[in-house]
């Protein structure tokens, strides 16, 4: 069975897998080391682990990783991937777009994909049917840009988002839902559009804290896959299981 730890920006998730089967997810604000003892204890046959961080990785974990687990792997820039990689600049590119970009060729294998992670950031990611990672774009998530105005103005509210907002706000509060939350939502669709000009046939997935949010927004299909990031990481230990 295969453990899988995502540091992430705001939050930490873990998955137990057994081989492809997803069998549990833990969410933590706050990363405990602890929970991967308890996993250990609930899973015995829990032999095989991987970690991927947009963070500094914790000496004491990375540690206690390569004792508990018989197989450890830590993702970098240089593991080999069941994808190939096009991204020019491919040591700064984010482990997470990596391992969601191999989440959505393991759902959709020989389609042209577009992964939209919806999180502190928004990536926009192609996949072509080759799986080939071509590259994509970066910009502020929505609850940045909340963050933003209140921070880089002296007299903005911090506000959160929300379902329902006018399209001309009539108050300071509204305007700002009606511009954080049309303006994002028009920039999704103004890159989904772009990318299907290209690849017609694309098959858009979504993830991320934020991907609740656009379901159902969105003029354009798509699927949201909240543990694609997870899935792609199991599906990289496996990968370097195999060929290693």
């Amino acid at each position: 069975m295969n453990l899988v730890i995502d540091i992430g920006n705001s939050r930490t998730k873990l998955a137990v897998f057994d081989q492809d089967k997803l069998v549990e997810t833990v969410q933590l604000e706050e990363f405990d080391r602890e929970v991967i003892s308890q996993l250990k204890t609930k899973y015995s046959q829990l032999d095989k682990a991987i970690l991927s961080s947009v963070t500094q990785h914790d000496s004491a974990l990375l540690q206690l990783l390569q004792t508990e687990f018989s197989y450890f792997l830590e993702l970098s820039a240089t593991t080999p991937v069941p994808i190939k990689n096009n991204y020019r600049s491919k040591a700064t590119l984010g482990l997470d777009r990596l391992a969601a970009a191999v989440g959505a060729v393991t759902l959709f294998p020989g389609k042209d994909l577009l992964i939209i992670d919806a999180g502190t950031a928004i990536t926009y990611d192609v996949v072509d049917k080759e799986k080939g990672f071509l590259g994509g774009n970066i910009s502020p998530g929505l609850r940045t840009r909340f963050r933003s105005l209140h921070h880089f103005t002296g007299r903005l509210p911090l506000l959160a988002p929300t379902d329902q907002w006018p399209d001309i706000g009539t108050t300071t509060e509204e305007a700002i839902h009606s511009g954080v939350q049309t303006g994002i939502i028009s920039e999704v669709e103004s890159v989904i559009n772009k990318v299907k000009s290209s690849w017609p046939d694309l098959r858009i997935i979504m993830t991320g804290g934020d991907a609740e949010f656009f379901d159902k927004k969105l003029k354009s299909s798509i699927f949201v896959k909240f543990e694609i990031t997870l899935l792609g990481l199991n599906r990289i230990l496996e990968y370097n299981v195999k060929n290693d």
